[in-house]
């Protein structure tokens, strides 16, 4: 499936096809002349309240397994763009999911949990077509 993930500071490729930035917060300093995206949906990240959890900005970090939860309970309110997400990769359409430059490792990130429920949609869609 033509769906792909990266960070945004990572160069463009012409196989990344629409760059899409799933950051809460926008990368900070960055001149929109040096933006490496092609849209971007705050919504499609982890909440204020999450992200700072998980960091331990409130007290001890919450583990993974608490984020991941907690994410996709939090995209059961974004199901529409999810389900348009879903319906461009079904249509064959290339999307690459970018996150922040400080994510290093993508089984940790809530950028490969956003893949796998796209990429479920999307497969669903292709067979019922």
């Amino acid at each position: 499936m033509p769906l792909k993930t990266r960070r945004w500071c990572d160069p463009r490729k012409k196989k990344d096809g629409f760059r899409l930035l799933i950051c809460r917060y926008r990368p900070r300093a960055l001149p929109k002349k040096d933006e490496t995206w092609d849209a971007w949906y705050p919504s499609l990240g982890p909440s204020r309240e999450l992200h700072a959890d998980y960091y331990g900005k409130h007290g001890p970090p919450i583990t993974w397994d608490d984020y991941r939860r907690r994410y996709l309970e939090e995209m059961k309110a974004q199901e529409e763009l999810i389900d348009e997400l879903a319906q461009l990769v079904a249509e064959g359409k290339t999307i690459t999911l970018l996150c922040s430059s400080a994510c290093v490792k993508p089984k940790k990130c809530h950028r490969t949990l956003l893949k796998e429920l796209v990429s479920d949609r999307a497969k669903k869609r292709a067979q019922m077509n």
